[in-house]
């Protein structure tokens, strides 16, 4: 018989999917912070809490499981006694919600993205408007995410983003300021710029592409020393970025642009409003104009109608770019988006036998990009310490997703949050091996 927990309410946040949702999820907790209320993200065991909140992920399959796997497991808990109410928020939630009800019904209350006020009002708490930009951020100290807008306009046939965060809305530079002046006041150093698409970003406010003035404004912050540029859109590229960019010490050279194919064909059926040759224009210009610039981008392989040939046609084109980093899924037939009325005709293992070949090549020249950089020495910043090892990064890499520079901890001892000149001694396709500098000079 399940019975009522009689410990004090403590509320259990738990993350799944992108930054976006990271970053969802930490404004979520400093409201209910400033409540009043006992708030954790991610706890285990006895500090588990007893009142669940699950945001999740609802962008491709793989991610729709653990999510649907998370709610099931605290359904489950719930019936068991172990925890006494559990609320999803997040974009399965949005998309899925009538058959979430209906086949997990054991859930307190399902939420959509737009419902923080009401799912704070379900935990007992009320939204603050004067909190402006101010959250528990659950990041590593030295670094936080900075969510400039939200939603997407773009008509791109395999995305269900815009079913799940609707259309673009930028976030005013004067709001983005303040916010970054809290993170650097709490003794965040780096500021990771996310929004679904930044190209897009002042369009509505401003009239106009804005990224530009926007991080002119954030280079001023005092305590702000990396700026980085998550998730560009190809087609209306705001070229101004770039030379700010070049100019400026404070923004790293570096930039996530998913570019998903390069088969014309495959690109007009996807809606992505581009060529190969464009494409292709536009990353050369990049490099052009910002030398040593890193390149991040992202590939789908398997989308319907997808041939051998133009399978090929990307293989190619990744050989000849040479992205510093890159990543690669097999596409996900997704209820509702443009490409769900063609044929997924790329069989499963296809699509995998696909993106492991893509992934081969990537390795490869990722092991001799990163070669190159033996013998040269990068300002570093330390992220924590891992077993017997420092680990840090340079600008030219990204939290989670990119290489990780690990110094061996019993040379020397570096601090969490510091800024680091590193010399490279090893390198693998993934990681780089290195020792503070100062002790390649003594």
């Amino acid at each position: 018989m399940r019975t009522k927990s009689i410990k004090k309410n403590k509320i259990n946040v738990i993350t799944l999917g992108c930054s976006k949702n990271v970053y969802d999820s930490e404004v979520l907790m400093g409201q209910l912070r400033a409540s009043g209320k006992e708030v954790t993200h991610e706890a285990t065991g006895r500090d588990e809490g007893n009142i669940i909140v699950i945001n999740t992920c609802g962008f491709i399959d793989n991610a729709k499981e653990e999510s649907v796997n998370m709610i099931l497991n605290y359904a489950d808990k719930k019936e068991q006694g172990l925890v006494d109410k559990v609320f999803v928020t997040g974009c399965l939630s949005e998309r899925y919600k009538p058959d979430l009800q209906r086949e997990i019904p054991n859930i307190d209350e399902y939420f959509g993205t737009t419902e923080l006020p009401l799912l704070l009002k379900a935990l007992g708490a009320d939204y603050k408007h004067e909190l402006l930009g101010e959250r528990l951020t659950t990041t590593p100290k030295n670094y936080a995410y900075l969510k400039i807008a939200e939603g997407c306009d773009r008509p791109c046939s395999f995305c269900a983003i815009p079913l799940m965060r609707g259309k673009h809305v930028s976030q005013p530079i004067e709001k983005l300021v303040k916010e970054a002046e809290g993170l650097a006041r709490n003794g965040v150093k780096e500021l990771i710029l996310i929004a679904q698409d930044l190209t897009y970003y002042g369009l509505d406010l401003y009239k106009k592409r804005n990224l530009a003035e926007l991080l002119e404004q954030l280079v001023k912050v005092e305590g702000i020393e990396w700026i980085r540029l998550h998730y560009a859109f190809p087609t209306g590229f705001p070229m101004d970025v770039l030379d700010l960019m070049n100019r400026d010490p404070k923004i790293c050279n570096y930039i996530d642009i998913p570019l998903q194919h390069i088969a014309d064909s495959v690109l007009k059926s996807m809606r992505r409003g581009t060529t190969q040759e464009k494409t292709t224009k536009l990353l050369k210009e990049f490099r052009e104009r910002v030398p040593g610039m890193t390149i991040r981008t992202t590939l789908i392989v398997g989308y319907p109608g997808e041939t051998q040939e133009d399978f090929n046609t990307l293989k190619e084109w990744v050989k000849e770019m040479r992205f510093e980093r890159l990543g690669c899924f097999a596409y996900s037939h997704e209820e509702n988006t443009h490409a769900y009325l063609l044929e997924d005709d790329v069989p499963a293992d296809v699509k995998q036998q696909r993106a492991n070949e893509i992934m081969e090549i990537q390795s490869q020249i990722s092991w001799e990009l990163n070669q190159e950089k033996i013998g040269n020495t990068y300002r570093c910043i330390i992220d924590r310490k891992e077993g017997t090892h420092f680990v840090g990064r340079t600008e030219f890499d990204s939290p989670d997703v990119d290489n990780e520079v690990l110094i061996d901890a019993s040379l020397a001892y570096l601090k969490t949050g510091e800024f680091v000149n590193i010399t490279i001694t090893d390198a693998t396709e993934f990681d780089l091996y290195g020792i503070p500098a100062v002790m390649v000079e003594s």
